[in-house]
Parts: structure tokens; sequence; C-alpha cells
């Protein structure tokens, strides 16, 4: 195995060490399982039967969704009005259709190769957190976060969505990201893409990353390396990073949730590197919603980051 390229998942040999080159990934050790093509009859099946038990579990709750995915907080935090659901005019609450908890309830496939993927990435609660809305400029960076940002711009096709108003999100990149760094990125999405009416646009709602809407839009769907040839972003080869599982209610099984950061004191075990292995691993699955939907990402309360050679005594 390469220096400084971390081990597979399951081999427990050490930490695993941050990288920031591309093409250098974790092998998967699991057995590939059978890529064999479902039938359109079994497809709807598979889908009506998925449609069927999510819509078994939302009965306990008049607001829960088919994947039984948690509601807005309704309890305020810091100080703050709680969320509210979005209004009918923004797209209301959404599910996961039929036909995607059909395709991601499918076996995972792994790929012989690793390959480029999309990875959305959350700013505030996720890489950096702000301290006081009095000094909306001033962020405390999450460990870890300008060179895990540096090794997805390297590695994979990197997108930033954020619920935050435009001009916020362009401050906290300015912190995190150079000029050259912004360009690389396929889009830096806002608050204004969430297709919220005015009033809501205004109120502290809950925003929903239909990731649909990021996979129809002309310039991603450009940034794809196949798009010449038919290639597309969908489930099988995106993942959303953000603190907030709500937010990710239509695609459940293409979020990586990581706890919210809220301060260097409030941060007990590194989170971006171990999230840095499981993008390795994603990238040799055939699709990502079938991987994740079997095995979701958890953070290890004992993982150490072991540092780089030249540091090592």
């Amino acid at each position: 195995m390469a220096q400084g390229v971390p081990p597979p998942p399951s081999v427990p040999a050490g930490p695993a060490k941050m990288i920031a080159t591309a093409n250098s990934f974790t092998p998967v050790s699991a057995q590939p399982t059978p890529k064999g093509r479902k039938s359109k009859h079994a497809l709807r099946k598979a889908a009506a039967a998925a449609a069927a038990a999510s819509h078994a579990n939302g009965q306990q709750s008049q607001t829960s969704s088919k994947n039984n995915t948690p509601r807005p907080s309704s309890t305020p935090q810091g100080g703050r009005d709680e969320r509210v659901p979005p209004s009918s005019a923004s797209g209301g609450i959404p599910d996961p259709s039929p036909l995607y908890l059909a395709r991601a309830f499918a076996p995972p496939a792994t790929l012989a190769d690793p390959r480029r993927i999309l990875v959305i990435l959350d700013l505030n609660g996720t890489l950096l957190f702000r301290p006081t809305r009095k000094q909306p400029t001033q962020f405390v960076e999450r460990p870890h976060a300008r060179r895990f940002l540096a090794y997805c711009l390297d590695s994979f096709h990197l997108a930033v969505w954020s619920s935050a108003r435009p001009e916020n999100v362009q401050h906290m990149l300015a912190q995190l990201l150079t000029s050259e760094q912004r360009q690389r990125c396929v889009v830096i999405w806002g608050r204004d893409r969430f297709g919220l009416s005015q009033d809501d646009y205004d109120s502290r709602v809950q925003c929903y990353k239909r990731l649909s809407a990021m996979w129809n839009h002309p310039d991603v769907r450009a940034s794809h390396p196949h798009a010449s040839r038919g290639g597309r972003w969908d489930q099988s080869n995106t993942v959303l990073v953000d603190d907030s599982p709500e937010k990710g209610r239509s695609e459940p099984h293409n979020i990586l949730p990581i706890p919210e950061f809220s301060g260097l004191e409030n941060e007990q075990v590194d989170v971006l590197p171990q999230v840095h292995d499981y993008l390795n691993t994603l990238c040799y699955q055939a699709d990502i919603s079938r991987y994740m939907h079997q095995n979701p990402f958890t953070l290890d309360p004992n993982y150490q980051l072991r540092p780089p050679p030249s540091q090592e005594a």
C-alpha cells in the first residue's frame, strides 16, 4: 500500500491519514455483490414495497416522512426562534420518491477502480462556526477544514450548498478557500437556491436540499466527466455532507450527516478525517445510495489521527 494512503476501514492496522492528492483512495475490502440488472417489473414491485413500508412507518405521526426521517426541531437553540416548516409555496416538506427508495434498497456493488464522485458540502455547522451574529464575517474553522477542502477539490467534483444568504456564503468561503480554489468548485449555492418564497427566505424556515435541483442544473450537468455521452449526476454518484440530516430528507441515503460544529471546545474527536476515509470508500461504490443505506456513516469516538511520517518520532 502506498505511503500516506489510509488502510481499508476493516483493517485495524492503525488510524487513517489525511491525504490531499488526486486519485489517492482507500480500497474497499468488502466483497463485491452481483451487479445484475433488475427488470422493470421487479423495480416497480420493489418501489411499491418500499413505499408501503415507508408509509407504514410514517403512520405514527401526521408529519413524519416515508422513510421516518426526523422532523425539524421544535426546540429553540441559542436563544433563536425555532425553525418552522416551509410553506407550500416553497415546496413544503419533501419525501423520497418510491423509485429513489427502490433503487437505494437494492444490494450494493463494488467497483474495481475508484471514480471521482460529486461531493456537496455544507458550510456553517459543518466546516465552520459563527460565534456571534453581531460579527457576521468572523468564523471559527473546524479542525482540518482547509486541508479537507483541498483534498475534496483534488479528488472529487466539489459543490458548495449552504442555507446562508449568498453574501454570507462568500464571507465563509473567503476564509476557507483561495480565489483559484473557489473557481474550481462546480457551483457555489446559497439560500437563493432553495426555491423559497420571499416570506420563507426572510424567515427561520427549515431548508431542504433537494439533490434533484442540483443534478438538473445545466452547470452541474455539464460538470459530469461523461456528460457528452449522456453521463449524469444522480443518487449513484453523489454524497451530501451536512450537519443537519433533515436537510437531506428527499434523498436520505445520499446524506453523510456529521455532528454540528459549535466551537473548538466542543470538538471531542476528529470529524473531517473520518469523513475523508468514508468518502474514499464511496469512490469504489457502483451506487452510493445503496452502500450508504446498508453502511451509514458513523463516528469512531476512539479515532486518532496519526501525524505525517515526517513528524513521527
